[in-house]
This record gives structure tokens, sequence and C-alpha cells, in this order.
């Protein structure tokens, strides 16, 4: 017999095959597109992205959604410029703050949605609210960050052939793939959150703790949303209230390009960094191009996400039929 691919890897290798033909067919039409220099780039202009998009993969595939990423990263960033620049305190002080606020913030939302049977999409956008008011009453204007610690993060990296520069966001962003990775695939935590995914009724008879893993995958996404928010403060070097519109939606977006199901159970961590990378990618064409307008960026993303879920649609029919017989 011949071996049958599994349908679970189906998007996963349509976004790589995609990823692949969109990067070939750009270093073949641009000059310097296919060097070096740009593939780095695309992993540290979007590594507060693609971290928070990790996140985002772990509430996705426990079957929930997580709307106050984006707020997070704003209000993250503005406490980050608001600890370090006007009360004085050194960034190793502030940054744990700042990220334990995010994990505060995952935990409540995720206590109010197991422990009172709220909806994820309510509590999130609650969330989202909240968050992003709180970063506007501690600023709204942008708070410049001065101090060396950030100068000497931004400046520590490493420089490799064709001008490509390895700097510390890249690094942050694929230190976070792994531990996701192993998070999710040699831990039994992984084993549950596929498995509250999948149904939540049955993961409970197979004895899964599902209100701690429901609770932990919205600390995670806390978590992780504001580390991104730490991330972009060192990218752009400030803090900003209005930072992060609309963010939430292109994590999400990258979450199913990547190949994992909204209803939960399936998927790949590493789809979601390819799912980032196109997304990155795209911007990249665009740019390259010179006379397209950036929002064509949206359009195409938004196509993208609607072929995909059309793709997952036909994924868990084939599924259903499997389980049936």
């Amino acid at each position: 017999m011949k071996p049958r691919l599994n349908p679970r890897l189906l998007p996963v290798l349509v976004t790589a095959a995609l990823l692949v033909v969109l990067f070939l067919t750009g270093a073949i039409r641009f000059d310097g597109f296919g060097s070096l220099r740009v593939v780095l780039n695309l992993f540290t202009d979007n590594a507060f992205l693609g971290i928070t998009a990790i996140g985002m993969t772990f509430v996705i595939l426990s079957g929930g959604i997580d709307l106050s990423v984006g707020a997070v990263i704003a209000f993250s960033s503005v406490l980050c410029a608001v600890l370090i620049e006007q009360q004085g305190w050194h960034p190793l002080l502030a940054l744990p703050v700042v990220i334990a606020c995010g994990s505060l913030l995952g935990l409540v939302m995720g206590a109010l949605i197991h422990y009172y049977a709220m909806q994820p999409f309510i509590v999130t956008l609650a969330g989202m609210f909240f968050a992003r008011s709180l970063a506007t009453i501690l600023s709204e204007q942008s708070i410049p960050i001065e101090h060396g610690f950030y100068s000497a993060v931004n400046n520590f990296g490493i420089l490799l052939p064709g001008r490509a520069w390895f700097g510390t966001g890249a690094m942050a962003l694929l230190f976070i793939f792994v531990l996701a990775i192993w998070l999710l695939h040699y831990t039994r935590t992984g084993g549950y959150i596929y498995a509250l995914g999948g149904n939540a009724q049955s993961a409970a008879l197979m004895g899964v703790p599902v209100g701690r893993t429901r609770i932990l995958v919205y600390v995670l996404s806390g978590t992780l949303a504001a580390t991104g928010g730490v991330v972009y403060s060192f990218y752009t070097a400030s803090g900003y209230a209005l930072s992060g519109v609309g963010l939430e939606l292109d994590a999400i977006a990258a979450v199913v390009i990547g190949g994992t199901l909204l209803s939960g159970g399936t998927g790949f961590v590493w789809g979601t960094l390819l799912g980032v990378l196109i997304m990155g990618l795209i911007q990249t064409w665009i740019s390259f191009d010179g006379t397209l307008n950036s929002w064509w960026t949206k359009i195409v993303i938004g196509l993208l996400v609607l072929v995909f879920i059309c793709l997952q649609r036909w994924l868990s029919h084939t599924l259903e039929q499997g389980k049936r017989s």
C-alpha cells in the first residue's frame, strides 16, 4: 500500500510551498530580494507579531480566541516607556513587571472564561478595551525610550555576509519558537491543549485538567503578547498607546494561514511561523515593487485567509469522515 499523507499536515505543506514560491518569484523579479539580508529582516521586522502569534496558536488550538493581544502590546510598550523614562527604573527591573502584567491579564481572562462559562470572544474583547484604555491613561503621546540598555540590546547581534543582521528581535522569536514546539509536542501540557481543542467533554473524561489547561493557554497568550510588546518597544525605541491596532487580526490570520484549525485541536507552531513569514514576505514584495499601495498587503492576506478557511472546512469534513469510518 502507498503511504497516505496525513490530512492534518496538508495546510502546513501548502503554506510552506506558497512561501517558497513567493520567495523564489520575488528573487527572480527583484534584485536583492533573494538575499540573506531580506530573509533575516523578515524575522527582525516581524518578531513582535511572530511572538504574539505563537501565543495565539496556543489559544486557538484549545478552541478559544484572544482579541486582546494588540492592545496588550500597546499597553506593554507604554508601560515600559513610563517606567524607564518617567519613573527612572532600569529596564532589567521594568521588563519583568511588564511581562507579569500581561500574564495577570491572561490569568483573569482565562479564569472568567472557565469558571463563569463566558464566551472567549466577549471576555477578550473586554480585555482589549481594558488594556488599550490603560495604555491611553498612562500616556496619550508617544514616549521615546533613550536608555543606554536599549541601545546596547539593539546593537547586539551577528553580522553575516551581505550585510545581513541577525539581531536580538530575531533571536527572541526563534528562542520562543523552540520553547513553544517543546511545550506542545514534548510535554504532557501540549497533549492537554490538543485534547481540549479536539473535544473538551471527551478530554475531561480522559482525565485532562480542563480548567487548568484553559486558563494556562490564556496566561501563555497574555505573557507572549506582553513579550511581543517588549520586543516592539525595542524595535521602535518608544511606547505608544495606539500601536498594535488590528494586530490581533494579523496574529489570527498568521495562525490560520499557518494551518491551525479555528475550531481547535489541529495545528502546528511551525505553521504559524510560516504564516508570519508569508505576511512579511508580501509586505516586502510590495516594498520592492514600489508601485503598489500598501493596502494591497491587507487585500492579499484577506484572500489567503479566505482560501485557508475553505481548506480548513474541507479538512474538517475529511477528518470527520475518517473518524466515522
